[in-house]
């Protein structure tokens, strides 16, 4: 039996049906993975408007909101599991929604970079409780669908980033961000009236060293490979940065087996499965990030094409997304393992990369050169979603 059936109506919040919560979380995971690539497209304009002096500065937009993300949405999830989850997603949501205004407001990259940091910071808190309140809503026969739906959704909007943003930043940048404020704020109206109160368990502190000692290492070896660039590989900087990146990861590593209460527990990596669905995503995102950003500069960069152009060029991937996921990748899992899918689909991926980097031009020639490429973020999707759910 769900939670929400076993609640009243006297002293409770009016009781939703599990598609109504799924509803109302899915507007948080939609903000949460639509940040990650609509603000992709805006760099161009972003650049010009806040006088921005190179790309790499530029670059931790993106870098912040990641990093920040990755590395507190394991340390949230614990805490979450400590306190109400309702009220730990209504809180993401807020804090996300404020933060987003703040960025349309900024003046500067500095402020743009930290209000981001501020953004992602309540996307990772959001996308844990959301996933909680998803399971407690529905009986256990049917969560596997309703899962198979949360994940969709994220890859979706993960996926038609770029293409809102296009249409977005066609009137201004600041509407990149901008656009999120109506839908949180709806979802804080909706979520507190109609989102059921689950109560927290008596569970120990998440680890907040390992949060530290993550974000450090991570952050690290993410500016190095930024201000490589500038600085050189072979430099004293880029090397002690490198360093340094890795003592951050080999005591987190190290902090993980030795402690009581890890933020990761080692002993999951055991499982066969979990550590190839983690790999496996691991190369996948860091493939797929790239690939995107880099189609966007190019077309934006070398074939001089606005925002507009680039994000709709992009459109005929993230239409197939949710039809994939419904209708496909069920079936190919019970018939094929999910194994076998995630293979197909990574390779598939890598042929569309090829194609695109063998038969790019500096001269647009879309149909017949970029759109056939426009396919690997069909599987892009496909993929993705077999590793968060199967994993």
């Amino acid at each position: 039996m769900s939670i929400l059936s076993q609640q009243s109506h006297s002293g409770e919040r009016l009781r939703a049906s599990g598609r109504e919560v799924l509803i109302i979380v899915c507007a948080g995971v939609v903000l949460a993975s639509l940040d990650l690539f609509i603000v992709n497209v805006a760099l161009a304009r972003i650049a010009v408007d806040l006088h921005a002096p190179s790309l790499g500065d530029l670059s931790w937009i993106l870098n912040g909101y990641a990093i920040v993300y990755a590395s507190l949405l394991v340390f949230f999830g614990r805490l979450a599991d400590r306190y109400r989850r309702d009220l730990g997603f209504l809180l993401g949501v807020a804090v996300f929604t404020v933060a987003s205004a703040a960025c349309a407001a900024s003046n500067s990259v500095a402020m743009l970079v930290g209000f981001r940091l501020v953004q992602a910071a309540g996307a990772a808190l959001m996308t844990p409780t959301s996933l909680g309140l998803v399971l407690a809503a529905y009986e256990p026969a049917r969560r596997a669908g309703a899962v198979r739906a949360w994940t969709a959704v994220g890859g979706a909007s993960a996926a038609v980033g770029p293409v809102l943003g296009g249409l977005l930043v066609a009137v201004s940048w600041r509407w990149v961000f901008l656009v999120n404020v109506p839908i949180g704020v709806a979802t804080l109206i909706i979520g507190w009236k109609r989102l059921p109160r689950l109560p927290g368990h008596q569970v120990e502190r998440p680890d907040a060293t390992g949060v530290v000692l993550a974000t450090a290492g991570v952050g690290l070896l993410t500016f190095a490979i930024v201000k490589a660039s500038d600085w050189g590989w072979g430099s004293a900087r880029v090397i002690t940065t490198l360093v340094g990146a890795t003592a951050a990861i080999a005591a987190f590593a190290l902090h993980s087996r030795r402690s009581a209460n890890p933020l990761i527990q080692p002993s999951l990596f055991r499982s066969a499965g979990f550590t190839g669905a983690s790999v496996v995503g691991l190369f996948f995102s860091a493939a797929f990030s790239a690939m995107l950003l880099s189609r966007i500069l190019w077309e934006q960069s070398v074939w001089g094409w606005s925002a507009l152009t680039t994000g709709l060029s992009i459109a005929p991937g993230p239409v197939m997304v949710p039809l994939v996921a419904f209708l496909v990748t069920g079936r190919l899992i019970a018939r094929w393992s999910a194994s076998r899918v995630m293979a197909v689909g990574s390779t598939v991926f890598a042929c569309g990369v090829g194609w695109w980097s063998l038969s790019i031009q500096t001269s647009p020639n879309y149909l017949c050169r970029l759109e056939p490429a426009t396919g690997i973020v069909f599987y892009a999707a496909w993929n993705e979603g077999n590793c968060a759910y199967n994993g």
